[in-house]
Formats: C-alpha cells, sequence, structure tokens
C-alpha cells in the first residue's frame, strides 16, 4: 500500500504508516491479542461511514438518516448470536475493557464485591486490578492458579468464593493457556448467589470455531474482543441471557459511551460473517494445533512452558529455569531484535514486578493467519530459543532477524485473506 492520500498530506506521518507496514510484514508478530484483518475488514473499517456519527440501536437512533447504519449494526448483531448462540449481542463497545466496565455497571453498585484471577496469573487488568478504574468502584479478591501446575484449582476457587461472598466471579483471562470448566464455574457462582462473567476476549474465535468449550450456557455474561481470533474490526462485544439485556444496553449506552463507532461495527460486521464460512474452522485448527506444536518444540528445548502445554492460541514461557538471568523485559527486547515480535508477561509465584516479570507470552493467530502451521513451528521455536540465547549478542540477533525475514517472506502478510 502506498498511502499516497496521506502522504499528500504529511509525508512523515506517511512514512510512518509505511514503516509499520513493513515491520509487520517482516517480522513474526506473536502478540497473543493481535491478529491480520482481511482486506474486506479493512475496506469496511475505511468506508464512508467514518463521516457519520449514531447515538443509540437499531430502529431507536437519537439522529435522523440511520437507515444504513441500523441494517449494519443488526446483521452484525445476527452474525454474532449465529457464532455463538447466544441470547442477546451488543456490538458497540469500543473495547473489551468497556465491555467488561459495561457489564460491572449493569449489575453491580460500587462497592459491590469482584473475585477474579490474580493478573499475575493470567488474570486481565479490567477484572480489578488496582491499576484500573474497576479497584476504585468495587472491592477486588482474588483466586490462583495451582503454582505447581498452572492450572486453575476450582476447590480452591470455590473456598475462596465461600470465605469472600463476592457479587460476580470473572472466568476467562489474558495469559491462562488451559481448558476452562465453565460449569465449575457456574456451581460455584450458584452457591454464592452471584453474576459469573466469561471474559473470552482472547478465545472468541476458538469457541466460535467450535474448537473450545462455550460458557454461553454457564454465564449471566460474556464479554470480548473482536480482533484477536476473531479478525474483525477493533471493539469488543456483550452476549448476555434473555433477562439483561436492558440493563447492558443502558449501561454502555449512554451511561458510558457515546456514539456508536459504525466504521468499526462495520468491520466486525465483515469479520463475523468471514468466521462463520467453513474456512474459518480450518484456519483456527490450524491456529491450535500451531500453538500446541510450539509449545512442544520450546519444551523439548529446555524451556519451562507454563501450564505444560496449552489448549488456546496463547503459549507461556517461564524464564526463570532456562533463563534464570534473563527478564522478560530484556528477553522482549531480545526477540524484537530478532524479528519476533512477543510480549513479557508474570507467570505464577513471578518473584518479578510486572514491569519486569519473568515470562513471554507468544499467540499464533497471526502466523496461522498468514499460512503458517504446525510443521513451520519447530522453525519459528528454534528461533526464539536462539534469541533468548542471544541476548547479549547483537551479531547472532541480527542473523536471527535475517533468517525470520527469510521466512516472512514465504508467507507475505498481502496474501493474507480470510
Amino acid at each position: 500500500m502506498s498511502y499516497e492520500h496521506v502522504g499528500s498530506v504529511t509525508q512523515e506521518l506517511r512514512q510512518s504508516l509505511e514503516a509499520e507496514h513493513a515491520r509487520q510484514d517482516q517480522s513474526l508478530m506473536m502478540i497473543g491479542s493481535e491478529n491480520i484483518a482481511s482486506s474486506a475488514v479493512r475496506e469496511a473499517q475505511g468506508s464512508m461511514l467514518t463521516n457519520r456519527n449514531v447515538l443509540g440501536y437499531p430502529d431507536s437512533r437519537l439522529y435522523p438518516g440511520a437507515d444504513s447504519m441500523d441494517a449494519i449494526e443488526s446483521f452484525a448483531i445476527q452474525c454474532a448470536k449465529d457464532l455463538w448462540d447466544a441470547d442477546h449481542v451488543n456490538v458497540q463497545p469500543h473495547s473489551g475493557s468497556l465491555a467488561n466496565l459495561a457489564v460491572y455497571l449493569a449489575v453491580l453498585d460500587p462497592g459491590d464485591s469482584i473475585l477474579a484471577l490474580d493478573p499475575r496469573d493470567g488474570g486481565h487488568i479490567t477484572h480489578g486490578d488496582d491499576r484500573h478504574i474497576t479497584s476504585d468502584l468495587y472491592e477486588t479478591f482474588y483466586y490462583h492458579v495451582d503454582p505447581a501446575t498452572g492450572q486453575l484449582d476450582y476447590e480452591e476457587i470455590a473456598d475462596r468464593a465461600k470465605a469472600v461472598d463476592p457479587d460476580l466471579i470473572i472466568s476467562g483471562y489474558s495469559a491462562y493457556p488451559g481448558e476452562i470448566d465453565w460449569a465449575r464455574f457456574r456451581t460455584i457462582t450458584d452457591a454464592v448467589d452471584a453474576f459469573h462473567l466469561a471474559d473470552i476476549a482472547h478465545i472468541a474465535g476458538i469457541i466460535a470455531a467450535g474448537e473450545y468449550p462455550s460458557p454461553v450456557a454457564h454465564a449471566d455474561f460474556c464479554t470480548g474482543s473482536r480482533y484477536k481470533t476473531i479478525r474483525a474490526g477493533r471493539g469488543g462485544f456483550i452476549l448476555c441471557d434473555q433477562q439483561y439485556p436492558d440493563v447492558v444496553d443502558t449501561a454502555l449506552f449512554l451511561y458510558l459511551q457515546g456514539g456508536a463507532a459504525l466504521p468499526n461495527i462495520a468491520g466486525k460486521a465483515v469479520g463475523f460473517a468471514e468466521a462463520l464460512r467453513p474456512e474459518f474452522q480450518t484456519y483456527i485448527q490450524r491456529t491450535v494445533t500451531s500453538a500446541k506444536a510450539l509449545a512442544t518444540r520450546l519444551s523439548e528445548s529446555g524451556i519451562d512452558v507454563v501450564a505444560n502445554g496449552t489448549k488456546t492460541h496463547i503459549v507461556v514461557i517461564n524464564l526463570q529455569t532456562s533463563h534464570p538471568d534473563l527478564t522478560g523485559s530484556e528477553a522482549e527486547r531480545a526477540l524484537e531484535d530478532a524479528r519476533i515480535v512477543a510480549n513479557k508477561i508474570t507467570v505464577p509465584t513471578d518473584p518479578r514486578h510486572p514491569s519486569g516479570a519473568s515470562g513471554i507470552r507468544f499467540g499464533t493467530s497471526c502466523l496461522a493467519s498468514r499460512g503458517l502451521g504446525p510443521e513451520e513451528m519447530e522453525t519459528v521455536a528454534d528461533l526464539i530459543v536462539r534469541a533468548l540465547n542471544a541476548a547479549t549478542d547483537p551479531e547472532e540477533r541480527n542473523r536471527i532477524a535475517q533468517n525470520v525475514a527469510a521466512l516472512c517472506h514465504q508467507y507475505p502478510i498481502s496474501d493474507t485473506e480470510a
């Protein structure tokens, strides 16, 4: 893409856009919360809808001339219902974080309590972290994974719930590679008369493709993002049971948000429609099998893989065993120098502050979108290990970067379609 229209306004911005295009095309993009949108999604997001502002929901707008917008949003809603078999869908959240906050505002009062997975164990900051507004509004309690296995300990969660008597319990996480027993969470929440929110931001696409159990029948609310394992427009969504639509919709608009971002909703609609095609299931299967192959190869190379593998697109490694002198921040920089883009993250019982951390989170969504599969993960894993071992060797990192560029050349982003 030449970005010629941008260049006619500002060459500086054009150069930055071209540099980012080249970086994505010539790097192994392995941040677990990213994916590659199709040209159809990007076309919808860059459409004339950018010129419009609409307030309210389909057939109940505050501004006139919204017939086309109503049709677009209604189509996105129907596709989402079909994907996740949901009673009610709200596609207007500007992000997954705001989707979570809307649910809190819908059913909780200030001072009510939330029970969620500790962010250091893979939970998300919007689940009550003291760095997020939820900690100012609600009292937060945490449960943990088993430090020995990295897996959820449901007995511990049940005991914790009985001890703190929360008003809402959250399942679904930011960096948990295992399978979640949604029905068990339903039992735990029912025992303490709490609401159950399943945050499926990372695994929404895997659930939609039938490669991961669905929480829809077991959670009062499901929230998520549309650009991680679903390759759709930016933003979030809310799924809920049929008794909650009014409180959820009112909490989002206009208590929390104003106008709907229709360009993004159009992008979401296209991405959802793509996810309903048979090819999407093939893509998700490639994503998950690639993650499993990556975890296996890393483990064989002496890397400590958290939870001993993965059931999703995410692989988390603990550097404390194989590279005890390397912080997550240092590993992140070494990998980026080698054109492998992944992010640092805390791991269970991490002795380091999150700013340094002891882990790295890898995701296979972008690689699978480019066409890489389980067969290529042996090469990718070997490049990762080489980069970690070369944290103090810039010449070796440069050689690895050239190897990465050659691999990326075989799977160009320009060939990526849904």
